[in-house]
């Protein structure tokens, strides 16, 4: 049965990855660089000013909320994940090493993308009148759509988040943390969901404060962690670079010399992997992140969504890009194991084991094995606990606060059965409601397209003034209130 599943659901994947996903992510990404004037490229030195000018593993507590960097953290907790290292491997092991150039298309382009997400997801947001703050797709959805239609589309989007990040994207996660576990120290996959599941038990029930807390200490120190070690097998690779970085440009446009076929079949099966693990790992579009940002308490929308181009920045122009890098110069250069080609992919070798392999290569078996289980398993558990954080503002959005309990009981029994369940058809059904949820998101941004470009010419306006050629002031941002909703 299970194999006869992962064939539909294939299947479906087939035409959403290759066809609907790549026009829209694509589309909409242009959409918006064109309509802000390339706001990723013109607020960008913002972006980093405001995400590490203040930056501090301890902040305050909000009563309500979560400080910028929090939304921040909380945002990259759920984009850096298994997505940046099994799946940039399974995205080179498919596509080839062209499919990390795609990647970094689709970033380049997301960047636009996630700024309109955030910057909506403030513009949308409610206060309550215990100060309590909601906001997400859903919210901007009903704004962009009056009626039944939005309803329908919102409540679409809240199924699909839902599904995609609070159960099945936690299955990915788990899978990947014990996979990765019982190679490195045999220990039994059912064992290490066991106690990813016990852990995330305890983070769920502390509800935003405790995510926000966790996510502000962890997310800085796994990403440096795993920087860190891949800096130094690239110093120790160093010959090979220019070959690497000469590889993903060349297979981005002629990949059937690595992998095989046709040009127009590898053409094709590069892109959409670049685009498919692209949209898995940055989130750009995707609607999940918004989710975060839409906590932040900020004086202006513009602050938070260019704090927000700088998460899918680090996710892939750093975190995935290391990778990639590592990978490629491994494992495809000189005698690495798959410097033939990708038509005969020697056996044993998968997109679960492959960064193993590579940090093996040079730091031995047991140190690269255990090196890369160690950042994998930050990885994952950090985008356990954003997704759920996701998928239980959707839960409250469709049932109200009192389906807590039952939907923290179903999230961690995903959690545990992802972990012995096949890892293709945990990969193939994560991607399905991924790229579903897209659909609403896209179609609302497109339709509100015009607040965000308002909010950017409000941002050049007081830039000016801040260069003494204007010298009005811009109002603080509070949110809508629910009588205004």
């Amino acid at each position: 049965m299970e194999d006869a599943v992962l064939g539909i659901v294939r299947l479906i994947n087939s035409y959403l990855s290759d066809y609907v996903l790549i026009i829209l992510l694509v589309g909409t990404g242009i959409f918006f660089t064109v309509r802000t004037g390339f706001v990723q490229v013109r607020f960008f030195g913002e972006g980093i000013k405001k995400t590490f000018g203040g930056l501090s593993l301890s902040g305050k507590k909000h009563k309500s909320g979560l400080s910028s960097f929090q939304a921040l953290a909380t945002a990259v907790a759920a984009q850096v994940g298994t997505g940046n290292i099994v799946g940039a491997c399974g995205a080179i092991l498919i596509g080839g090493p062209g499919a990390i150039f795609w990647m970094w298309i689709i970033a380049f382009f997301g960047m636009a993308t996630i700024y309109a997400e955030a910057v909506l997801a403030q513009k949308t947001r409610v206060v309550h009148e215990d100060g309590t703050v909601s906001g997400g797709p859903v919210y901007y959805i009903k704004t962009a759509f009056k009626g039944r239609f939005g309803k329908f589309l919102a409540g679409f989007f809240a199924v699909a988040v839902i599904l995609a990040l609070g159960f099945m994207g936690a299955m990915v996660q788990s899978n990947s943390v014990s996979a990765s576990v019982h190679t490195s120290f045999g220990i039994p996959v059912w064992v290490t969901g066991a106690v990813v599941a016990l852990i995330s038990l305890f983070i769920f029930n502390g509800g935003l404060q405790r995510v926000g807390s966790l996510t502000e200490k962890l997310v800085p120190v796994m990403a440096v962690l795993y920087i860190a070690g891949g800096i130094v097998l690239l110093i120790c690779r160093a010959k090979y670079i220019p070959e690497t970085f000469g590889m993903i440009f060349k297979y981005a446009f002629v990949p059937n010399a690595i992998i095989g076929g046709s040009i127009g079949y590898a053409l094709k099966t590069a892109v959409s992997q670049g685009v498919k693990r692209g949209l898995f790992s940055n989130e750009a579009g995707m609607g999940s992140t918004p989710h975060a940002h839409a906590m932040a308490n900020v004086k202006t929308p513009h602050e938070q969504g260019v704090v927000a181009m700088t998460g899918v920045f680090i996710d892939t122009f750093v975190v995935l890009t290391m990778t990639a890098l590592v990978v490629i110069s491994t494992l495809f250069t000189g005698d690495g194991i798959l410097a033939g080609g990708l038509e005969n992919v020697p056996e044993g070798v998968d997109k679960t084991n492959m960064a193993q392999l590579a940090f093996s290569s040079v730091f031995g078996n047991t140190a690269g094995d255990s090196f890369v289980t160690v950042c994998l398993t930050f990885f994952a558990f950090s985008t356990i606990i954003g997704w759920n954080l996701f998928g239980r503002i959707n839960v409250r959005y469709l049932f109200g606060a009192k389906s807590d309990k039952i939907y923290t009981l179903l999230a961690v029994a995903f959690v545990f059965l992802g972990s012995v369940l096949s890892n293709d058809l945990v990969w193939e059904l994560t991607d399905t409601f991924n790229q579903l949820m897209v659909i609403p998101n896209v179609i609302a941004l497109a339709a509100l397209s015009g607040m965000v470009v308002s909010e950017v010419r409000r941002a050049k306006d007081a830039r000016k003034a801040q260069e003494g050629l204007r010298t009005e002031e811009e109002p603080a941002h509070e949110g809508m209130t629910v009588a205004e909703e």
